[in-house]
C-alpha cells in the first residue's frame, strides 16, 4: 500500500469499501427472493467464514487468530452485528430509496463523534463540503419518507450505530491486522444472523444459485469490512468520512447495470455533487499537507 500516496489512500479504501459494500447488497437482494433475509444473512456469514478463515493463513495472520477475541475489536464488531440486523429489518420493510436516505447520516455522526473523542478540528468549510455531499446523497436516494414508522427508527438506528462502529474501530491497537478485525466482523454477524434466524424465521432449502450469490457476497464482504476499517487507520476522519457518500453512487451503478434502473437528472446531478465535494475535500487536505511540510 506504501506506492498509494498518503492524501489519497484513506478516500480510496473508502470508495472501494462502499463499491465492496453495494455489490454484496446486491447479491443479497437477489437472494432474498425465495429466502427469509436472515438466513441470508447466515449463509453469507457462512460464506464469507471459508472464504477468510484460509485468507488468514496465507497472508500469514495464524498465530494472530486469537486476536479476533480482542475486547475491542468484539467491542466494535458487535455494533456491526446491532447495525445490520437493524439495516435488514429496515429494508425490508422500507422503501430502498428511504432507508438509503436515513443511512446518509453516518458521515455526519461520525465526525461529531471524532470530533469529541478525538479532538479532530473539521473546520467550517469542510463541514460545509461534507453537507453538500449529503443533500447530494439525498437527491441520490430521493426519498418519498412514506409511512414513517418504527422500521424509519431502525434506519436511522443502523446509521448511528454505523457510526459508533467506525468510531469504536479507531480505538483498535494499530498492531491489529485489518484482515483480523474483518473476520472477527464476519464471524460475529454470522452468529448474531444465526441466532435471529432460530428465533424468527424458518429454514428454506437455498437453490443452487442462492449458494452461488451468498458464495459472491461472503467475498465482497471480507472487502468491505477490511477496507472501511483501513480506511479510518490510515485517514483523518474529516477527509474520509464524507467519501461514504459514494455508497449511493454504488447503488445507482448497481441499480442501472442489475436491475436497469436509469437515474433520472436529478440522480446523476446529486452524483456530480457527492463527486465535487469529496475531491474538493482531498484538495483541501493534500494543500494543507503540502504547506505543513513546507512549513
Amino acid at each position: 500500500m506504501h506506492f498509494i500516496p498518503i492524501a489519497i489512500r484513506g478516500p480510496l479504501f473508502m470508495i472501494v469499501s462502499t463499491g465492496s459494500y453495494v455489490v454484496n447488497d446486491t447479491m443479497m437482494k437477489l437472494a432474498t427472493v425465495g429466502l427469509p433475509p436472515y438466513e441470508v444473512l447466515f449463509l453469507r456469514g457462512v460464506a464469507a467464514t471459508l472464504w477468510g478463515v484460509p485468507l488468514l493463513f496465507v497472508l500469514g495472520y495464524g498465530k494472530q487468530i486469537p486476536l479476533i477475541l480482542d475486547w475491542k475489536v468484539l467491542r466494535r464488531n458487535l455494533l456491526e452485528l446491532a447495525a445490520i440486523l437493524c439495516y435488514v429489518v429496515a429494508l425490508a420493510n422500507m422503501q430502498i430509496a428511504d432507508s438509503t436516505a436515513l443511512g446518509q447520516i453516518t458521515p455526519l455522526l461520525m465526525l461529531v463523534g471524532a470530533s469529541i473523542l478525538f479532538r479532530e478540528r473539521i473546520g467550517g468549510l469542510r463541514m460545509a463540503l461534507i453537507g453538500l455531499g449529503f443533500v447530494g446523497a439525498v437527491m441520490v436516494a430521493q426519498p418519498t419518507m412514506q409511512g414513517i414508522s418504527i422500521y424509519a427508527v431502525l434506519a436511522l438506528g443502523n446509521a448511528a450505530l454505523s457510526a459508533a462502529r467506525d468510531i469504536a474501530g479507531r480505538k483498535v491497537a494499530a498492531d491489529v491486522p485489518g484482515m483480523i478485525v474483518a473476520i472477527s466482523a464476519v464471524v460475529v454477524v454470522l452468529i448474531g444472523a444465526g441466532i435471529a434466524h432460530l428465533v424468527s424465521e424458518q429454514w428454506v432449502m437455498p437453490e443452487a444459485h442462492h449458494l452461488l450469490l451468498m458464495s459472491g457476497a461472503g467475498l465482497f464482504l471480507i472487502f468491505g469490512h477490511f477496507f472501511i476499517f483501513m480506511a479510518y487507520r490510515v485517514g483523518p476522519t474529516g477527509v474520509v468520512a464524507p467519501f461514504y457518500y459514494c455508497f449511493t453512487v454504488w447503488a445507482v451503478i448497481s441499480g442501472l447495470v442489475v436491475f436497469q434502473q436509469f437515474p433520472n437528472a436529478l440522480a446523476i446531478s446529486g452524483i456530480l455533487l457527492v463527486v465535487a465535494s469529496g475531491l474538493t475535500i482531498v484538495s483541501l487536505d493534500e494543500r494543507k499537507r503540502r504547506l505543513t511540510v513546507v512549513a
